[in-house]
């Protein structure tokens, strides 16, 4: 693991006590799944929201109404496929809502560490222009199990 992070945290919310993570752990599983992705060396940002911040960002930006579970807002055009390739090139920033992540565990029958990485897995992939369909969802599988493989011992 490197010194820097490559990602910042920012916590905009009170976390629900089944929130699989602290902030290291947090910031160690989103360095595991960017190495997985392929997209070691990048950095991003990570918003935790409430259901609130997140349908008013949901309606704000992509016209929806009510919460989601993550949001994905790139920095680079989404009509070039290139990455900025530099070392430390930042991605964007992801707002995932920790109230929809803990109803979405129940929900689904995840563990809260298995459904945080894929929640952070799917919204890293649309940062790097992936959209919906077979090899994302490949992609993200692939690196929820590696993320459960490291860090498993963490839910």
């Amino acid at each position: 693991m490197s010194l820097a992070s490559p990602v910042t945290v920012v916590r905009e919310t009170r976390l629900d006590p089944r929130f699989p993570l602290s902030g290291g752990e947090l910031r160690a599983l989103c360095e595991t799944l960017l190495d997985a992705l392929g997209l070691d060396g990048r950095t991003f940002s990570l918003k935790l929201v409430d259901d609130r911040e997140i349908a008013r960002l949901n309606r704000e930006f992509l016209g929806c109404t009510g919460p989601t579970n993550i949001l994905s807002f790139p920095a680079h055009d989404p009509d070039d496929p290139e990455l900025p390739g530099d070392e430390g090139a930042f991605l964007g920033e992801l707002a995932l809502s920790v109230d929809t992540l803990a109803r979405e565990t129940d929900l689904y029958g995840q563990t809260p560490l298995e459904h945080l990485a894929r929640l952070l897995a799917h919204g890293l992939l649309h940062l790097a222009g992936f959209d919906h369909g077979e090899i994302m969802f490949d992609m993200t599988d692939a690196a929820v199990d590696r993320a459960l493989l490291e860090h498993g011992g963490a839910a």
